[in-house]
C-alpha cells in the first residue's frame, strides 16, 4: 500500500542482448546505463526528458589524443544530451561520487575494526 504520491517506481533490468533493448529504455524516467560498450544508448533510445546516468568507462581509440585513447561511457553523449533533461559525463560524471563512497566506506570499515578491539 503507497503511504505517499511520491516513491513509486517500476524497475527494469536489461542487458545489451535484451530483446527490443529500446522500446525498454525509451519508457524509462530515468535511464542507468552501465552495459561496458561504447555507445549503447542512442538518441533515438532515449525519451524526451529522460535523465540519464551514465556509469560505463571505455575506452576508444583515438590518434589525436595525447595518450592515443580518449574515454567515452555506454551512451552517445553529444547526441543524447539534446533529448536528455539531464545527463552525466564520462569521464566527470558518476565517478567522482564513486571514489567518494569508496574513500567514506573505507573510512567506516576503519573505524568498525578500530572498535571491534
Amino acid at each position: 500500500m503507497q503511504k505517499s504520491d511520491m516513491g513509486n517506481a517500476t524497475v527494469t533490468v536489461c542487458h545489451t542482448r535484451s530483446r527490443d533493448l529500446a522500446a525498454h529504455t525509451r519508457r524509462a524516467d530515468i535511464l542507468i546505463a552501465a552495459a561496458g560498450r561504447p555507445n549503447t544508448i542512442s538518441a533515438d533510445m532515449v525519451r524526451e526528458g529522460a535523465v540519464v546516468i551514465d556509469v560505463g568507462v571505455n575506452r576508444v581509440e583515438d590518434p589525436s589524443a595525447k595518450r592515443g585513447y580518449r574515454l567515452v561511457g555506454d551512451v552517445d553523449y553529444e547526441a543524447v544530451k539534446e533529448k536528455a533533461a539531464m545527463i552525466t559525463p564520462v569521464p566527470g560524471g558518476v565517478g567522482p561520487m564513486t571514489i567518494t563512497m569508496l574513500l567514506h566506506n573505507t573510512v567506516q570499515a576503519a573505524k568498525a575494526k578500530a572498535t571491534a578491539k
